[in-house]
């Protein structure tokens, strides 16, 4: 059974960064592609970014230029560096995990994919 396990969510001011890290463990990591999501109070989970074993990656619009997704296959880590944040990143962020899909692909996977982590809070402010 896949496990996540994300950490590294917290309060920053807008401009600021956080990085966030999901460690994945209980199947061969480098056959699942990897994602971050996030949900902010009174709205549905939206897509972040994705990466594959490979490397290959995908960005939302929102985030595209501020946000980079990078894995670690060694480690069974997948990291979200996020820069030049801004209060409408406020939210909780979710890692999840799909076997063996692209990056692109992924993205379009909000209400279908099969592991999540807990979620970890991220709140910037203004």
């Amino acid at each position: 059974q896949v496990q996540l396990v994300e950490s590294g969510g917290g309060l920053v001011q807008a401009g600021g960064s956080l990085r966030l890290s999901c460690v994945f463990s209980g199947r061969s990591f480098i056959n699942y592609a990897m994602g971050w999501f996030r949900q902010a109070p009174g709205t549905g989970r939206e897509f972040v970014a994705a990466i594959t074993w490979m490397s290959s990656s995908e960005y939302s619009d929102s985030v595209k230029g501020r946000f980079t997704i990078s894995r670690d296959n060694a480690k069974n880590t997948v990291v979200l560096q996020m820069n030049s944040l801004k209060p409408e990143d406020t939210a909780v962020y979710y890692c999840g995990a799909a076997l063996g899909v692209s990056a692109q692909r992924m993205s379009g996977m909000t209400s279908e994919l099969p592991y999540w982590g807990q979620g970890t809070q991220v709140t910037v402010s203004s």
